[in-house]
């Protein structure tokens, strides 16, 4: 099996850097411990590599980026992975729920609007009223408010 080696990135470069000069740093007062804590110390730091060794397979997952577009900002997903089709379907499910449910509402209000106006008119056909009741703005709400509750 043929890996390629990819370049590293700024931030894995600069974690790089920052482990050497850590490494340097503790490797410097080495000089001065008992030779027992110093062998201990160098038992360690090869079982630490020989096991960095074994873990030579990075496993990367994909995390958020923020894009900047010019004066926007917008989250997207890090790197190329494959599924584009299913991360589609999927990540259309929640708009759809969203129209369903912008729709139901719809309905359900042209329904209530609807209900008002027919007891309006309801109430218009079957009372006995002066034509200047017709004409005053307030009509409509002493309806509503005269009427009975079911």
């Amino acid at each position: 099996m043929n890996t390629v080696q990819t370049p590293p990135t700024q931030a894995e470069a600069a974690a790089e850097r920052f482990a050497l000069r850590v490494t340097a740093r503790l490797s410097s007062g080495t000089d001065e411990l008992p030779y027992d804590i110093s062998e201990r110390l160098r038992a360690s730091r090869m079982q630490a590599l020989a096991k960095r060794k074994k873990d030579t397979v990075p496993v990367r997952l994909a995390a958020p980026v923020v894009v900047h577009a010019g004066g926007s900002a917008t989250l997207g997903r890090g790197g190329n992975e494959g599924g584009g089709w299913w991360n589609a379907l999927v990540s259309a499910v929640p708009l759809m729920a969203l129209v369903v449910g912008l729709v139901v509402i719809n309905i359900a209000q042209d329904e209530s609007s609807a209900n008002d106006l027919a007891e309006v008119d309801a109430a218009l056909l079957t009372d006995d009223l002066p034509p200047a009741a017709y004409a005053d703005p307030g009509f409509v709400q002493f309806l509503k408010t005269s009427a009975p509750s079911n």
